[in-house]
């Protein structure tokens, strides 16, 4: 088999393990507090799920449109974060793919169900049967709204990533430095 694609089918299946490991924990932990808490606090958590979907896009979008140069510059006088931001534009695909498809696509995921829970709350609490007619209404407008919400801010978030990729990796360079080198979790591996 072509070692390129051997490569690339290797990388698609790890993406899918972590892809599966990581839903099941968003999912539940997003379950579990939605479980424990009011619809308001809910929709809280949603909005949250939602915005760490659009960031991710953001940063995995900047990956891709950022220019290596001032990173060398920035690692040769010694800056926190220059090198990891190399890896990080070195690496884009892979990077992106993670960030965009393994986390954007579970936010959206989780944030669906998320919805669902919440409407299910206040349906519940207004004393409302399944299949109701408010029910159904309340569904389809906070289901838009969120949707509205999660394509709106990824608009945005890929103007922003393009036009600021620079600063955005190297403050993800700079967070993936002190991961690395202050709370010892290695984020790449040393090849």
């Amino acid at each position: 088999m072509n070692p390129q694609i051997k490569r690339s089918l290797k990388f698609s299946i790890t993406i899918a393990v972590i892809t599966f490991v990581l839903a099941a924990i968003f999912s539940v932990i997003s379950s579990s507090i939605l479980s424990r808490v009011v619809w308001l606090v809910g929709l809280f958590v949603v909005l949250i799920i939602v915005l760490i979907g659009v960031l991710f896009d953001m940063v995995g979008i900047a990956s891709t449109s950022a220019n290596e140069a001032p990173f060398h510059a920035m690692a040769a006088e010694k800056v926190p974060g220059a090198k990891e931001a190399v890896t990080i534009i070195r690496n884009a695909d892979k990077f992106a793919s993670f960030c965009n498809d393994v986390i954007g696509d579970i936010s959206g995921i989780v944030s669906g169900t998320a919805t669902a829970l919440v409407v299910l709350q206040i349906t519940n609490l207004l004393g409302e049967s399944d299949g109701s007619p408010l029910e159904i209404t309340l569904s389809v407008m906070i289901t838009s709204i969120v949707a509205a919400l999660t394509v709106g801010g990824k608009a945005i978030g890929k103007y922003v990533a393009i036009n600021s990729s620079t600063t955005i990796i190297h403050f993800t360079g700079k967070t993936i430095y002190i991961l690395e080198k202050k709370l010892k979790i290695t984020i790449f591996r040393k090849e």
